[in-house]
């Protein structure tokens, strides 16, 4: 369905949100917690009468609120004192960025590109906001300048990954995790390895460690839906009500369940810890929020490891991928300033519709006062008269509407021509419907 674009001065997008790149997990979790993406938290937002439309992606690593409106500082104080509210008892401010107008596209492309991800490359990020765009447009809050701005994203990552490696070889967040493990034993072989969880996470988690010969066992919160996940990746399963034995006899633990609330909790593992007869135990928690209290780290024997810890392992592998990453952020800069010369050029989209309407309405004024005036004239002959009329109209806009286009919305271009044609307000305020065009 073609985007439909809302009434009224056209809006500047902006971008509100905290990623790894700006809050310690500790912050993060508290937001990512409280902002779930769903139509009613879109149409919540939608409420504030200073946004004009609106998409929310929240993952593991970043929440940002994308919006559009014709007041965009305005907007973005509303958006940071929004996301402020699903965290109420973490001063969140000193870890928000804002971005506008060019700046804001610019992320945007950077984010699905995987430019801007923890691990520089994955793919899981494309797939997460897919789904919060696809979320946006079933719920109506993304129909026109955020919709093509979010169609235009996802050619730009296709672009990236088409035409340089950054994708190449394994990288994600599981890979990292798994890379971690590995850097903590050596090999891996014969080593139990207990996923906790059975999600999308979890089985790329299985399948990057099957090929090191550990032995795999997956239990989630939910036995069904445990047991059907591990089916496919073709590792054990266990059943929730014997996590604590699996707890025994593992070597390492890799979380990435979507609880809200801790998974292992100090309490819980003092009493693991006790039974393994210290026996060292590695704990890697992949989730936001965190699966595993951050006080399990500190008993006896007890490693653990969280999304930060990752960070650092990721960054040091990015160092093979820089050739390739500075390529796609090439492509991405060539594409958002082709889009903000679009963007720009909006401006002159009313006066070249006024243009337009005002020529062709002179035209059909004055056929209407001619035409019955020459009865002698054919149906075909009267065709061929307004066929040449439309083509004049044609050739004199050419030349000021290829300008005006080209423009990049220059106000005193626009200016001078509704002067020099005598559009005045009324009709140089008709609705850019080709903002979509």
């Amino acid at each position: 369905m073609t985007p439909q674009t809302p009434t009224g001065p056209r809006a500047h997008p902006i971008i509100v949100g905290l990623s790894h790149q700006t809050a310690p997990i500790e912050v993060r979790e508290q937001v990512s917690g409280g902002v779930e993406a769903n139509g009613d938290l879109l149409r919540h937002l939608m409420e504030r009468p200073v946004i004009r439309e609106v998409a929310v992606l929240s993952t593991c690593n970043r929440v940002e609120v994308y919006a559009t409106s014709p007041h965009p500082d305005e907007a973005s104080e509303t958006v940071s004192e929004f996301l402020q509210s699903r965290a109420p008892a973490t001063q969140i401010a000193p870890h928000l960025y804002r971005h506008r107008d060019a700046h804001a596209t610019k992320h945007l492309f950077r984010v699905a590109s995987s430019l801007d991800s923890l691990v520089v490359g994955e793919a899981q990020i494309l797939g997460q906001l897919k789904q919060a765009f696809q979320v946006a447009a079933d719920s109506g809050t993304a129909r026109g300048f955020l919709h093509r701005c979010f169609e235009r994203s996802l050619f730009v990552a296709k672009r990236v990954r088409t035409e340089t490696g950054l994708a190449q070889g394994s990288v994600s967040v599981s890979s990292i995790a798994v890379e971690l493990a590995r850097k903590v034993f050596g090999d891996l072989n014969e080593r139990t390895v207990l996923l906790l969880g059975a999600g999308e996470m979890a089985e790329l988690t299985a399948q990057n460690l099957k090929k090191d010969g550990a032995h795999i066992h997956m239990v989630g919160r939910h036995a069904q839906r445990s047991e059907a996940a591990a089916q496919r990746v073709g590792v054990d399963s266990v059943p929730p009500e014997e996590l604590d034995s699996a707890l025994l006899t593992a070597d390492v633990v890799i979380s990435s369940t979507s609880a809200r609330e801790p998974v292992l909790t100090e309490s819980r593992m003092r009493e693991v810890v006790k039974r393994r007869k210290h026996r060292p135990l590695f704990l890697i928690d992949i989730a936001v929020p965190r699966d595993i209290e951050p006080a399990v780290g500190d008993l006896n024997n007890t490693y653990l490891f969280d999304m930060d810890d990752l960070q650092r392992i990721a960054q040091e592998n990015m160092e093979g991928r820089r050739e390739e990453a500075q390529r796609a952020e090439c492509i991405v800069e060539e594409e958002a300033r082709l889009f903000e010369q679009w963007r720009e050029s909006l401006d002159a989209q009313p006066t070249i519709l006024a243009l337009r309407e005002q020529v062709r309405s002179s035209v059909d004024t004055e056929l209407g006062k001619t035409l019955p005036r020459l009865s002698s004239l054919s149906t075909d002959e009267r065709k061929a008269l307004e066929h040449m009329a439309q083509s004049i109209v044609n050739r004199v806009l050419h030349g000021p509407v290829t300008q005006l286009k080209g423009s990049c919305g220059d106000p005193d271009l626009i200016h001078t021509t509704r002067r020099l044609f005598g559009i005045n307000d009324v009709a140089a305020d008709v609705e850019s419907s080709g903002e979509n065009k």
